[in-house]
């Protein structure tokens, strides 16, 4: 029994059920503290003042604290065997392939009693905890009795630790899942990235004010657009609230892709989306050390040298067949290795991949490339390369060697955390955290720096400036104010909830911040317009100086000309009918006496000011410009999507679905 008293910290919308249901099997007492906010990693706090932090690490505290003997293996195959577990049970058990996974999990099981050795481990609460945590959708597989060898371990385990998981289970879990219980206290509102009116923010796990250090990570591949401008802005925010360091680093590790011009133009925008930055960095500074760490894993066998093409191997890894080449020896793998640097024929056939583990439910394992072959010139250092770094190799390695420690990246990436940490354990570098968050999806949007260079090169766009464009350049030039694009970003927070958002709520936050400085002016449409005459009106045109806005005096002055001929948008004046009195804005009111028509077309309106008349009393109120020589022709230019399905699926291509309306710049 472990008496120092320890604390658990975990956000109320996410109660991490598998570490409660493990320290009340292992006698592990621990207070809980359902307050941070969500999106927050769960925290063991010691008396001592220490503190772990991360479901995983803090399993395994308990699992070496436990009073049940097999809850970390007998040996260190099974502790081994145990770490797997922890890493893999809660990926392969959420999302699309849940089903897939109860069937190996059933075929695992049909001639074992535990996950791991002959007694009960963490491993098998973890995956019992995964289990019971998607509330009914596991309820009803297990009422089906389809994977009876997986339904006899569940309820084994519920029978011989009842009094512990009832309590548990009873407390965090609905019909719906984890996290979905009727109770109060786990139906908060998620917590904005800003301090809400309860003055929570979203926390780092481990995070300790001076010592953070994040990182905005770009491709130089193209503009920043407005998902970048999130994950740049959540950089920003935790660096200032920890006083830490942010990195801006480019990982130009494709050089077919990559230009100065995008450097250029992604440091102008991070510029003018005003975040402030310690260092900037290029994953091309590391290319040597990369490389030394790519022959290192090579010597240690922790990495092959494989010719297999391209499409055979992507079919062997979804099907998890080795590669003929993962077994070849360490001195094979260092000739190629040499031809590769050397840009040989021979070389050029290759690439370096991890050797992780082929059977790996989450795919991500299944030894991923390190290293492609690319003749083309880098942007930066020229021809000097051969081969280059793919980015799930570069990004961790430079992470650990920079100090970066916590890594933001969106959830898009999750299946690929484990591949991360598997890199940093094979490279014997220091862990760094990974914080997720939700990527920004807009409606009727392509956000995907491909697809938005083949508009460019296309001339479907004038540039990676039009104003249809997600880009940060782009919608600035339509008119959107940073200010605006910045409280957008901030109020849906570090929320790992993936939302698609409509573009209407951006543009009602940029009216509020335009709307008392900017500038007004009226116009009528010059086609079908109408003219009134106005038999009392002004002998002579005469001026005026009228506030621009009648609320805000920062919206300035303006001058306009009254005069007894006046224009009419055409829409306004076909439903005025005769004797009607309207108001005609900033002026005052006016009754029609004549409508002319021809074949049923209004040509011309007769009236005269009825100035004593109140303007409560009309139904119209009409914009109009005078007659008058100076009047200013403009074109008014009304922009669409360039696409015209509001989401479009993964599996639809974009060009099925463009705007008609999208046309080819001349």
């Amino acid at each position: 029994m472990v008496r120092m008293e320890v604390k658990l910290a975990f956000p109320q919308d996410r109660p991490p059920l598998s570490i409660i249901s493990a320290a009340k099997i292992a006698g592990v007492s621990v207070i809980i503290d359902p307050t941070l906010a969500s999106g927050s990693v769960p925290t063991l706090h010691f008396s001592s003042g220490d503190f772990i932090h991360g479901v995983n690490t803090i399993l395994r505290y308990i699992a070496r604290a436990a009073s049940v003997s097999s809850f970390y293996g007998q040996d260190d195959i099974q502790a081994a065997q145990v770490d797997q577990w922890l890493e893999y049970a809660p990926l392969i058990l959420s999302g699309s392939e849940f089903e897939a996974a109860c069937s190996f999990l059933d075929g695992y099981l049909a001639t074992r009693t535990f996950l791991v050795g002959y007694g009960l481990s963490i491993a098998d609460i973890v995956v019992w905890s995964n289990l019971t945590g998607t509330g009914q959708r596991w309820e009803s597989l297990r009422r089906s009795k389809k994977y009876q060898s997986l339904v006899r371990w569940f309820n084994s385990v519920a029978a011989d630790y009842g009094d512990a998981l009832d309590e548990v289970t009873s407390a965090y879990v609905g019909k719906r899942g984890i996290g979905k219980s009727p109770a109060p206290s786990l139906k908060e509102k998620v917590l904005g990235l800003k301090e809400n009116t309860s003055g929570h923010e979203i926390d780092l796990p481990g995070a300790k004010v001076g010592e953070v250090c994040v990182r905005f990570a770009p491709e130089p591949s193209g503009y920043l657009h407005i998902g970048h401008a999130k994950a740049a802005l959540l950089n920003k925010y935790f660096a200032e609230r920890y006083k830490g360091r942010l990195i801006v680093r480019f990982d130009d590790t494709n050089p077919s892709k990559e230009s100065n011009e995008f450097v250029e133009n992604v440091l102008k925008d991070i510029e003018t989306l005003g975040v402030k930055y310690d260092v900037v960095t290029y994953t091309s500074d590391y290319f040597p050390k990369l490389m030394e760490m790519a022959e290192s894993l090579i010597k240690q066998g922790k990495a092959y040298i494989d010719d297999t093409p391209k499409e055979q191997m992507r079919s062997e890894r979804m099907d998890g067949v080795e590669s003929k080449c993962r077994n070849s020896t360490v001195e094979e793998n260092l000739s190629l290795w040499k031809d590769m640097v050397n840009g040989t024929t021979r070389g050029t056939q290759c690439c370096v991949r991890g050797k992780l583990d082929m059977q790996d439910p989450n795919k991500s394992l299944r030894d991923p490339v390190y290293y492609r072959c690319n003749p083309d010139p880098h942007h930066r250092v020229g021809s000097k390369y051969k081969v280059y770094p793919t980015y799930d190799f570069a990004c961790p390695f430079v992470d650990a060697l920079e100090g970066v420690t916590h890594a933001l990246r969106s959830s898009e990436y999750h299946d690929r955390n484990a591949q991360y940490y598997r890199i940093l354990q094979d490279m014997g570098l220091r862990r760094v955290e990974i914080y997720e968050f939700s990527r920004l999806n807009m409606v009727y949007t392509v956000l995907s720096k491909r697809k938005l260079l083949w508009f460019v090169q296309n001339k479907m766009v004038e540039d990676w400036t039009d104003a249809r464009f997600p880009t940060v350049q782009g919608i600035v030039r339509r008119g959107l104010k940073i200010e605006a694009l910045i409280q957008f970003i901030l109020e849906q927070g570090a929320s790992k909830n993936l939302n698609l958002m409509e573009w209407d709520k951006l543009w009602t936050i940029n009216k509020k911040i335009v709307d008392p400085i900017c500038g007004r002016h009226t116009a009528v449409l010059k086609e079908k317009r109408v003219l009134l005459t106005l038999s009392n009106g002004p002998e002579e045109p005469f001026v005026r100086i009228l506030p621009r806005h009648k609320k805000y005096e920062g919206a300035g002055k303006k001058a306009t000309t009254f005069a007894n001929r006046i224009w009419l948008e055409y829409a306004d004046a076909s439903v005025i009918s005769v004797g009607e009195e309207v108001t005609l804005m900033d002026w005052g009111n006016a009754i029609i006496g004549e409508i002319k028509t021809d074949n049923g077309t209004i040509t011309q309106l007769v009236g005269e000011l009825h100035l004593e008349g109140s303007v409560k009393m009309t139904k119209l109120k009409l914009t109009w410009l005078s007659d008058i020589e100076d009047l200013v022709s403009l074109s008014l230019v009304d922009f669409d999507y360039l696409i015209n399905k509001k989401k479009l699926e993964e599996d639809e291509d974009f060009l099925d679905n463009l705007n008609p309306c999208t046309r080819r710049e001349a």
